[in-house]
């Protein structure tokens, strides 16, 4: 009988694998990107390599790395998949019932609040969606996943392409080769949809903005964008709406788009320690130190001591130095515990690598300034809300995951690679004589 189960686990997995390999070279969203049909192919069979290498890392390798959610998540799938069978009325109505003392008002809080339950309940509600078709095969499902998530990378790959005109074979390079960028967004978890609704939205208001016109399509496809973002990780909501804001209104006087983002995030950071005496509800400062706190008392084995925060302006610039290095250059060698730290520990020190041939080998031919801002500022409130409340190394790689291509794709299009190529061969050449 387990062979039986084990041999139509393949089968489904042969038969799914061939159909949306062709799939992708079909959808027209997939086409329009400029890739090639054996180009999309690869891709996508990159990232269900990816899921299933997560995967097998949550089954052979989760105690030591911390990987049991992406299996936790598929057997409560299951779960939720037996109760559509069994109570289908309790299956369509329990994602919007609080099961606490209102619990819908605690918007940032980490206990008892229907918001932070709900990024996991819907999760799983969606990955018991794809036990329908998979029969609740988790190696299946990587396959429905990796497709969805590609939407994702390959909007932003657009967007990239666009921005960057004659650069297209390194945006492709930046986009999807990124190690760390491709695991964690391929895996079964939060951060491939994440991701995917933070790029569908960045792809709707970069395209509407250039063809000066917001269609309902892409309208839609925002709105779909901040959905996921909402439902999945509700603090990147926050962050998110100021930086579209700011970005909407830079694209009215695109000459001022630098002057624009400062001046605006000056008045956020402001109303980020005020909104408290309006409200509060909105006490934001005090949100963060809960976070940070909720993580400290995880202790897991890439945990490291930290300095803890105050709900104050004085504390938190103190804390600032210590955010960024968390979030933008850990973890060290020092920290390497195992093959997934030390993964991450290789690729910081060669993007830092890269960094420093961007300021050296810089060159021009940006279209649209303002998204390249947006960029830089969303993706550094990102990095220091992650600094400011995260203290678990593999935690901060995996949240951070969702905003390499927004650093780094700008980065590498931006190095003049035939002026380096051209100086590295010339010095070879001079020693060489010498």
């Amino acid at each position: 009988m387990r062979d039986n189960f084990i041999t139509l686990e393949y089968l489904l997995f042969i038969v799914y694998l061939v159909l949306f390999a062709w799939l992708v070279t079909r959808v027209k969203f997939f086409a329009l990107s400029g890739l090639t049909k054996p180009q999309l192919i690869i891709i996508f069979l990159l990232k269900v390599m990816a899921g299933i290498f997560y995967g097998w890392i949550g089954v052979y390798y989760g105690g030591l790395a911390q990987m049991w959610d992406t299996w936790r998540f598929h057997v409560e799938s299951l779960q939720e998949y037996q109760l559509l069978q069994t109570n289908p009325q309790e299956y369509f109505t329990n994602l919007f019932r609080d099961p606490y003392q209102g619990g819908f008002s605690k918007f940032f809080e980490t206990t008892d609040s229907y918001w932070n339950d709900l990024k996991g309940n819907i999760f799983i509600k969606i990955l018991s969606i794809f036990n329908i078709l998979s029969l609740g095969h988790y190696y299946v499902n990587v396959i429905f996943y990796s497709f969805i998530t590609l939407f994702g990378s390959i909007a932003i790959f657009r967007v990239m392409n666009d921005v960057f005109p004659g650069k297209k074979l390194t945006i492709l390079l930046a986009t999807f080769l990124v190690p760390s960028f491709l695991y964690w967004t391929s895996g079964i978890h939060k951060e491939g949809l994440i991701f995917t609704g933070i790029a569908l939205v960045i792809y709707s208001i970069y395209f509407g903005n250039k063809e000066k016109k917001y269609s309902f399509q892409k309208i839609a496809i925002a709105i779909t964008g901040l959905f996921l973002i909402l439902t999945l990780r509700n603090f990147l909501f926050v962050i998110i709406i100021p930086a579209i804001l700011t970005w909407i209104i830079a694209n009215r006087w695109p000459q001022k788009g630098l002057i624009i983002f400062s001046s605006l995030y000056v008045i956020f950071s402001i109303v980020f320690f005020t909104a408290r005496y309006i409200s509060p509800s909105l006490d934001f400062p005090q949100a963060v130190v809960n976070k940070q706190q909720e993580f400290i008392k995880l202790i897991g084995t890439t945990s490291v001591p930290i300095k803890e925060l105050e709900p104050s302006v004085r504390s938190f610039s103190k804390n600032t130095p210590q955010a960024i290095t968390l979030s933008t250059i850990r973890p060290y060698p020092s920290d390497v515990h195992h093959i997934l730290s030390l993964a991450a520990a290789i690729e910081i020190n060669l993007l830092l690598l890269f960094f420093i041939l961007f300021l050296l080998f810089r060159t021009n031919g940006i279209k649209s300034k303002n998204l390249i801002y947006f960029c830089l500022f969303f993706a550094f409130s990102v990095l220091l809300s992650i600094g400011f409340s995260v203290n678990n190394l593999g935690a901060i790689v995996r949240y951070r995951s969702i905003i390499i291509p927004l650093l780094v794709i700008p980065m590498i299009a931006q190095i003049d690679w035939s002026r380096l190529n051209s100086y590295f061969f010339k010095n070879i050449k001079k020693n060489n004589y010498i």
